[in-house]
């Protein structure tokens, strides 16, 4: 029986084909949605479904009653004329109409041209939604055009508002210089050592280390965070932008910052030599790492190096150099943190990045593995240290005075038995047990077979593999821990020049500190702002891997040809995806091009068969692959084995 009533709301999913899936609690499996059935529901829209009758053997179906909510009107494609009319196809590949254009709404863009358009009606599912030009991008293939379509596909904006930009410049030019009374207010910290550790061409430091050994033998660690929200007050537009952005994008050539670079790259930025207000976690820590006391509050610090991860890397293996000592020092603690760590059960999802060499154009000249060094793990513990400890003070703290503690905290639930399960069958192919059936599978567990798979030709797969397996993290106003990092409490406070929640938690833990109660106002504020910023993240993320993809597939442009050693990183009934060693440039065989015989999946090995020649292909084995080609437009690469 079909009903005109909504059974249920949910968020909507849509593949490549347009058909959309609603994933709901209160069904076994997600709720399937033909495309004449989706009424103008686009990926992401928060929907109201009814359901179809149920066909035996057959997936729920069902169909939209009402767009709830819609997760994004603006798509970035290239503008087509035809027969008088004028057309957008998007890039985005769910969106699965395309968008007309009326006279006089095109902006004067020319046919080819890459365009950001509008949806400003769209009310007959039967009909294509109607659109306006809001910005000409370019031709495509220009590199800044590209990088341009990526982040507002994903609905980022590259500029800030004039207000944004007025208010920025205001506070530059009044609390750009540390005012003495400004510093008589806080813990001041400027005699301690301190110093940055980050990437050589990093421009936004938002967080230091300080070290200093006290009477006792002990040592004083402080983790020194950029205080944006003495700057970026509730309630201003430059707040207002901070949310709606919800973090930095960092794509292949550029940074897309949530702040002006006047905030920062400059006053909020924990610049060397320069005094800066801090928030900060201090912690009393014997020479085993024993930690004696905490203490969080505002600061005011003065970094006295400014170090790159190399640089200090460098030092650090000479055991010998400026500052040599306190480096040394803060190594051995922050190794003692990390063992401690994985001694509860953390899982070590360390996978292996890459970064480009680029020409002036912004053309790849060379692809590399990103070496992780032990100064990235320093920095990671101590910083895992302040996020964890922040948690379980704002939490012990009002659960003392016995008040409900709603917060920003960034939990990493327990995966689903039926993702366990998968990835069960999927480490048993390589030769691994993950036993998901006789009891509830732990962290322990899934460190258990990354440890047995160090060095195996398959570890990075086994990482991968692993990794996308597990529930993804999220912000929420309750803490439930971080499954992954085995940690109780959870939050993000280390980063608020780049993440609007750890902004939040330094307005929290003040509020905390005060002994502020959190009302109605602020509790329904924190409940918007995590469900925002999460979902603010996975479209950073997808922007940023969106940026890789294409400077990747650029490169095997170049080397069409060419060929390389790879590994097998997936199979399906249509081809067998390849990874090239080096690069990492993921590329597809297809089947119809074996040519040799006749190929048939097996879903519970991985393991793609020729039925005559009785040929296997299945995960993790290593091959030889050429080059046959690549298109940028799709972001796919064409291999053949050799």
């Amino acid at each position: 029986m079909i009903t005109d009533k909504p059974i249920a709301t949910g968020r909507m999913s849509i593949t490549s084909k347009g058909v959309g899936y609603v994933k709901n609690p209160e069904f076994a499996e997600d709720v399937e949605i033909q495309t004449s059935f989706l009424n103008t529901a686009l990926q992401g829209d928060e929907v109201e479904i009814t359901l179809h009758a149920k066909v035996e053997g057959q997936r729920q179906g069902g169909e939209v009653l009402r767009i709830v909510t819609r997760a994004k009107m603006g798509f970035v494609g290239v503008l087509e004329r035809e027969n008088g009319m004028t057309f957008l196809i998007p890039d985005d590949k769910k969106m699965y109409v395309d968008i007309v254009i009326p006279a006089g709404h095109d902006m004067g863009a020319k046919d080819g041209q890459k365009v950001f358009v509008v949806i400003t009606r769209w009310s007959n599912p039967k009909k294509n939604p109607e659109g306006e030009v809001k910005q000409i991008l370019g031709d495509k293939g220009d590199n800044n055009v590209e990088m341009l379509s990526i982040v507002l596909e994903k609905g980022f904006d590259t500029d800030f508002p004039e207000e944004v930009i007025a208010e920025a410049h205001e506070i530059e030019k009044k609390d750009r210089i540390v005012s003495l009374e400004e510093a008589t207010k806080r813990r001041d910290m400027r005699d301690t050592f301190t110093s940055t550790i980050d990437p050589e061409d990093a421009k936004d430091f938002d967080d230091a280390l300080s070290i200093k050994e006290l009477p006792s033998g002990n040592y004083e660690i402080g983790i020194h965070i950029a205080d944006v929200s003495h700057y970026v007050r509730e309630g201003s537009a430059l707040d207002a932008e901070a949310l709606k952005r919800g973090c930095s994008i960092y794509l292949v050539d550029r940074t897309i910052p949530m702040l002006p670079h006047v905030l920062s790259n400059d006053v909020c930025s924990l610049n060397p030599n320069e005094d800066k207000l801090t928030f900060s976690a201090v912690f009393e820590m014997t020479t085993t790492g024993v930690i004696v006391s905490r203490w969080f509050g505002r600061t005011v610090i003065t970094s006295d190096k400014r170090f790159s991860y190399e640089e200090a890397q460098g030092i650090i293996n000479a055991g010998t150099g400026q500052y040599s000592n306190e480096l040394l020092t803060l190594k051995r603690l922050a190794e003692i943190l990390r063992k401690e760590k994985f001694a509860n059960g953390a899982i070590d999802f360390e996978s292996t990045e890459v970064k480009f060499r680029l020409d002036k154009d912004g053309k790849p000249l060379e692809v590399y593995k990103k070496e992780r060094l032990d100064t990235h793990k320093l920095v990671e513990d101590f910083m895992l240290l302040a996020n964890r400890e922040v948690a379980k003070f704002i939490i012990e703290e009002h659960e003392s005075r016995k008040e409900a503690p709603l917060g920003i905290y960034r939990n990493h639930d327990v995966p689903t038995k039926e993702r366990l399960t998968d990835l069960s069958i999927f480490l048993k192919a390589l030769g691994y047990d993950l036993p998901v059936d006789k009891k509830e599978v732990t962290p322990k567990d899934i460190q258990r077979i990354i440890t047995e798979a160090t060095g195996d030709p398959n570890e990075a797969l086994i990482k991968t593999a692993t990794i996308r397996s597990m529930a993804k993290a999220v912000y929420a106003t309750f803490n439930i821990g971080h499954f992954g990092l085995a940690f109780k409490f959870y939050t993000h406070f280390t980063s608020p020049i780049r993440r609007y929640p750890d902004l939040l938690v330094h307005r929290i833990l003040q509020d905390t500190l005060d002994h502020r109660k959190t009302d109605d106002r602020k509790a329904a504020y924190y409940l918007k702002a995590a469900r925002q910023s999460s979902d603010r993240e996975v479209s950073a993320s997808e922007a940023e891997r969106s940026s890789i993809k294409y400077k990747q597939v650029e490169y095997m442009v170049a080397h069409i040809g060419k060929e390389y050693n790879g590994i097998i990183t997936g199979v399906t009934d249509w081809g067998i995806y390849v990874e090239e060693e080096e690069t990492k440039c993921e590329g597809m065989v297809k089947l119809r091009d074996l040519g040799d015989d006749f190929y048939t999946l097996n879903t519970k090995t991985y393991t793609v068969t020729g039925s005559t020649s009785g040929k296997k292909y299945t995960l993790g084995d290593k091959v030889k692959i050429k080059v046959m080609g690549a298109d940028m437009e799709k972001k796919m690469i064409d291999y053949k084995f050799v």
